[in-house]
């Protein structure tokens, strides 16, 4: 950030006065920008013993597999968010949903969150952000193909559950991904 939302002038990068943070501070109307996490909220849809994931097509990861969600938007709850990014990546609908798991990534200054919930019917497409929209048994998810830790482990979290006939809620925090070695 170099100039101020509020009047357009010049910002400094200090830690304000009874604070604890470096902030960006106008240096002329002496507003503070805080810069806080951007929360992806979203939905685990399932379908008997079937969840839906989508196949992206915008970045990042287009061409992976998810779980339909995104950025929440002000405004709205986290159950509105969640729901509308069901609807907007797969034209699905969704019921019964159930706070399951909150991921915190620092690394990156996201919160992602995920609702268990009930599709209620099999009418759904691929949206405008989703290549392809498909029901999956836990035998045909491909594991490798998916988008987001976050979207594995919320399905390594469900199925182990689903065995137990179990639902926590779950809250982790991720590290970042290590970046894999070039293939010789």
């Amino acid at each position: 950030m170099k100039f101020c939302s509020q009047c357009g002038q010049p910002v400094t990068h200090r830690i304000p006065e009874g604070d604890n943070r470096l902030r960006f501070v106008c240096v002329h109307c002496e507003t503070i920008h805080y810069q806080n996490p951007n929360i992806v909220a979203g939905c685990l849809p399932l379908w008997g013993d079937q969840v839906l994931l989508c196949r992206r097509a915008i970045e990042p990861r287009r061409g992976y597999w998810t779980l339909p969600g995104g950025f929440m938007e002000n405004g709205e709850t986290l159950e509105q968010a969640a729901r509308r990014e069901t609807d907007e990546e797969a034209s699905a609908r969704v019921t019964d949903l159930h706070l399951y798991t909150l991921f915190d990534l620092p690394h990156i200054s996201q919160v992602h969150v995920f609702f268990r919930a009930q599709l209620t019917d099999l009418d759904f497409a691929a949206g405008t952000e989703s290549l392809e929209v498909r029901l999956f048994r836990e035998d045909e998810i491909p594991w490798s193909e998916l988008a987001f830790k976050t979207v594995g482990r919320t399905l390594e979290c469900y199925f182990a559950d689903r065995r137990e006939n179990h639902y926590p809620v779950r809250n982790e925090t991720l590290a970042p991904l290590m970046a894999q070695p070039p293939k010789a």
